[in-house]
């Protein structure tokens, strides 16, 4: 780990990064709930899609910052102590623009390096089997690689997501047909085997078909198969969406803790500045 010593006042942290899994996998465990993303991509063969940025107390891991990844922006994760998480974004973990998902008492940690557009907390929301309440809907099926075009073109109305047949296949994604048409389905963001745990989302109903519980039915289904080899399965949903909430709560859902995710932009940096610039005009105005 390469780290860089820090003075506050007496006190003295140790940043860097690291791929020590073992010491990451037992910071994350202290709040898998709320890890759930980082932990399934601790478990990824592949190493080097995220990179770990650490802040040490002496011996002690007492932050942690996950970046992802992949086209920017992609997801910041932040956990621990304000002041670590301060130092590894000052000094390790350093991206022109992310989205940051930040416990409420870790934002202003946060902006002090960023500053985060507005938006509504979202709500971390998780169940075991043994909470577990499934939904029976024999019209629900299992989504296979080649229904590819068929989810992308229902999530296509919604967020203009695209998933390809190997993200399905490595995935679980089960959907409701009308006349043959998919107009509802549910599927994973991540899974961490090695963890035992997952992440529900892409959760979308075509809106003339909303109202039917086709999206507690499918999120139903993909939660059962998740069960069977996971301890916990999470997924987020905006705290302003009452519906949905009391939607996962009928599954046997319950809240975990809320949180923020916001689109970051560091500050002083030009390009961020330019790339929200772009954003804000490219965004669609509502009549």
């Amino acid at each position: 780990m390469a780290t860089v010593a820090l003075d506050r006042g007496t006190e003295r942290l140790a940043v860097g990064t690291t791929t020590d899994a073992a010491l990451l996998r037992g910071f994350l465990e202290r709040d898998r709930l709320f890890s759930a993303y980082a932990l399934a991509d601790l478990d990824e063969s592949d190493t080097g899609r995220a990179r770990w940025g650490v802040a040490r107390d002496g011996n002690e891991v007492v932050a942690l910052v996950l970046e992802y990844g992949g086209p920017s922006p992609q997801p910041l994760f932040v956990l621990g102590r304000e002041d670590g998480i301060d130092a590894i974004l000052r000094d390790v973990i350093k991206p022109r623009i992310a989205y940051v998902a930040a416990l409420p008492e870790n934002v202003k940690a946060v902006e002090r390096r960023y500053r985060l557009e507005p938006g509504p907390q979202m709500v971390r929301m998780w169940v075991d089997a043994e909470q577990f309440r499934p939904v029976e809907d024999p019209g629900v099926e299992r989504l296979v690689p080649s229904d590819a075009a068929d989810l992308n073109r229902l999530y296509r109305l919604g967020f203009g997501s695209w998933l390809g047949p190997g993200a399905i296949a490595e995935g679980i994604y089960y959907g409701i047909r009308v006349r043959g048409r998919l107009v509802a389905a549910a599927g994973t963001h991540v899974i961490g085997r090695a963890s035992r745990v997952a992440v529900v989302g892409n959760v979308l109903t075509q809106p003339e078909y909303r109202g039917r519980g086709y999206a507690k039915a499918t999120t139903a289904a993909v939660t059962a198969r998740l069960l069977e080899f996971c301890d916990h399965v999470v997924l987020n949903v905006r705290s302003d969406n009452p519906p949905a909430i009391n939607a996962y709560r009928g599954l046997g859902y319950a809240e975990h803790v809320r949180f923020e995710e916001r689109l970051g932009h560091r500050i002083g940096s030009l390009w961020a500045d330019l790339a929200a610039a772009f954003l804000r005009l490219s965004r669609p105005r509502s009549s």
